[in-house]
């Protein structure tokens, strides 16, 4: 073999997609930016580093589209999800990872593998020849977004991707706090146990909203617009769009009971998850934000229990660029007026790590089955995968198009089952039924995968 696979980016497409294709003998070389080039999310260089959540969400398989994701990635012997499992952290049956190590065991597979090799630098320009895949994320380079721009003839369309802040565990007031998964949901007691919980009263609720709205904003550079994803909206953004947002949002008190105050109802409900194997620090859930750093500890600070936070890191804000693939990209991930370059990833408008991962394995198998002369049709949409990116690629409205993330909405029905909420349940056991004999029938054929 001596044709080389290109991809740029080693977040969690580019990873992933690199993976499959080497493990398919195909000659792979990661082209990464950072550490030279830095961007405001990062922490690091490492390969597959985890800059917002370090959540992988849900793990069931037989209820819930990311679930179902998961398992189709494992039984494609995905990198992502090898490692999430090897690092994973109780967080009360949804999958979430020490990010740190997580990384480490990434960038090590990586570099260990005989067919893959990195070069650090930055790629600047879209590739006139040669195999490519393009996977650098949300924060692609001003000037390769440019590049991309220039080719596709469209202004890059963006939102913006809020992080939220983690807090030492130590720095808690247990006493007002306790630990419970939302009706403790989990197998094992540490599972039902995976959350922090933090109460609020309705006059405590009330001015936490209070503050929250006034407190500064991080301002946009000129020409920016606030574009934002819904499944990722700073927490000033959806108390803006009203005052009970938040109490029926991530802050919603149901399926809890404080041990403190048994008899006493929450009115909201502020939850952490652990970020780290040692327990020694949690991430606020669900509250990305754009809030200055000043306003964040004076805010996050007035909720019961982090009167004395200390932060290991405060919330952040970030523009995300990603295509509008159903205009621009083929059925198998190719820019249209480019064949040679492919693209995975949250840059072709999917969100979240899962979804971006799960791209970069798909585009990673596409790209080498070309390489080794065969044809791999892209998955059927009735499995996750094939959902995904049939949505992507044109099962979208081009016009209004924005980032998704994996849903049983993106699944044909299946005939004869009862639609609404009282026939979710068989409904969603029939979907990844039948998309798990779909996925392992699509899986079959295609070259081992060591």
């Amino acid at each position: 073999m001596t044709h080389t696979l290109n991809i740029v980016g080693g977040g969690m497409a580019g990873s992933e997609a690199a993976w499959q294709a080497a493990n398919m003998g195909i000659n792979v070389v990661i082209h990464e930016m950072r550490p030279s080039v830095e961007t405001f999310a990062h922490q690091t260089g490492l390969l597959g580093e985890m800059v917002c959540s370090n959540s992988f969400r849900s793990d069931d398989s037989e209820q819930n589209a990311v679930g179902l994701l998961h398992w189709e990635m494992r039984e494609a012997n995905g990198l992502i999800m090898q490692t999430a499992d090897k690092h994973r952290l109780p967080a009360g049956g949804a999958l979430a990872v020490d990010r740190d190590p997580f990384a480490q065991s990434v960038t090590d597979a990586l570099l260990a593998h005989p067919n893959i090799s990195v070069k650090y630098g930055e790629i600047t320009a879209l590739p006139e020849d040669g195999h490519w895949i393009i996977a650098t994320g949300p924060l692609t380079s001003s000037t390769l977004g440019q590049a991309i721009a220039a080719e596709t003839g469209a202004e890059a369309l963006a939102f913006f991707d809020a992080i939220a802040p983690i807090i030492y565990f130590d720095s808690i007031d247990m006493e007002k706090a306790w630990m419970q998964s939302r009706y403790d949901k989990g197998e094992t007691e540490e599972e039902r146990t995976a959350y922090l919980n933090c109460p609020m009263d309705k006059d405590q609720y009330e001015a936490f909203i209070d503050a929250l709205l006034a407190a500064e904003k991080t301002e946009f550079h000129e020409g920016e617009t606030a574009g934002y994803f819904d499944g990722c909206l700073p927490i000033e953004v959806m108390a803006e769009r009203g005052r009970e947002t938040l109490r029926f949002g991530p802050m919603k008190p149901v399926g809890l009971t404080n041990p403190h105050q048994p008899d006493v109802k929450a009115y909201a409900v502020v939850q952490l998850r652990r970020d780290n194997k040692l327990g020694t620090l949690y991430n606020i859930v669900g509250f990305q934000t754009k809030m200055k750093y000043g306003a964040q500890a004076d805010v996050f600070k007035t909720i019961p229990g982090l009167e004395n936070a200390r932060f290991a890191r405060l919330g952040g804000i970030h523009r995300n660029t990603f295509l509008n693939a159903p205009t621009l990209l083929t059925a198998d991930m190719r820019l249209r007026s480019r064949p040679n370059v492919r693209f995975a990833g949250q840059i072709t408008g999917v969100e979240g790590y899962v979804e971006s991962a799960a791209m970069g394995l798909l585009a990673g198998r596409l790209a080498a089955s070309e390489l080794l002369g065969q044809t791999l049709e892209t998955p059927p949409n009735t499995t996750a995968m094939g959902a995904l990116i049939t949505h992507i690629t044109g099962g979208a409205e081009a016009k209004t198009f924005q980032p998704m993330n994996v849903n049983f909405g993106l699944f044909p029905p299946v005939e004869g089952l009862k639609g609404g909420r009282r026939g979710r349940k068989d409904r969603y056991k029939a979907y990844t039924d039948r998309a798990k004999v779909d996925w392992a029938a699509w899986l079959a054929p295609q070259p081992a995968t060591t």
